[in-house]
């Protein structure tokens, strides 16, 4: 037994220097020496203050501003901690309340809007914390935020257009809009006017 502890005791705490200690920090230097910017959580800065990440989405619900997918992580929208599906099956009436409920103040918040309601605003997404949306679901709220803030419709499909991301290299996923970075456009633009 003697035998076998000694060896033991230094391949455990060999492993714990490599694993606990060296990789972490090769790891760490290597994030920040190639991309600071994503090591760091990709966080938006605003007058030398941090409001936000563009990797977790951000409660907007005034009529001047584009509204993300539903958050999971209710009772504190888009907390991270609590970070993981609604786990609501189709036929789970508790979904079917959430889409009534989201429907009903998309139409009580822009009632003339006719158009079909993307699904992406209607229901939350795996990790409930989704930053970003279709540009349908961006072009589904243009009329809306165009009147709320004295712009015309052009104007925002125009804004929309310059924030939409196209599929990763070319090929993977769906073009997106990431809805922090496109209220932060539209206030800069309310800005410029």
């Amino acid at each position: 037994m003697k035998n076998l502890l000694r060896p033991m005791v230094v391949l455990f705490a060999a492993l714990t220097v490599v694993t606990g200690i060296v990789y972490p920090v090769v790891v760490t230097a290597i994030g920040q020496a190639v991309f600071p910017h994503r090591a760091n959580g990709s966080l938006i800065e605003k007058d030398g203050k941090t409001i936000g990440s563009e990797l977790i989405g951000q409660q907007f619900d005034a009529p001047g501003y584009f509204w993300g997918r539903l958050s999971a992580t209710l009772p504190n929208p888009y907390n991270a901690q609590s970070s993981g599906g609604s786990n609501f099956g189709p036929t789970n009436p508790a979904l079917a309340d959430e889409v009534k409920g989201r429907l009903s103040a998309l139409r009580h918040v822009d009632p003339g809007n006719t158009l079909p309601v993307p699904v992406d605003l209607v229901t939350s997404s795996g990790s409930g914390l989704d930053p970003e949306i279709s540009p349908a679901a961006a072009a589904y709220q243009a009329a809306r935020v165009a009147k709320a803030r004295g712009l015309s419709v052009d104007q925002v499909r125009a804004l929309i257009a310059r924030n939409t991301l196209g599929r990763q290299w070319g090929v993977l996923g769906e073009p997106r809009v990431n809805v922090l970075k496109l209220n932060l456009a539209l206030d800069q633009l309310k800005q410029l006017d």
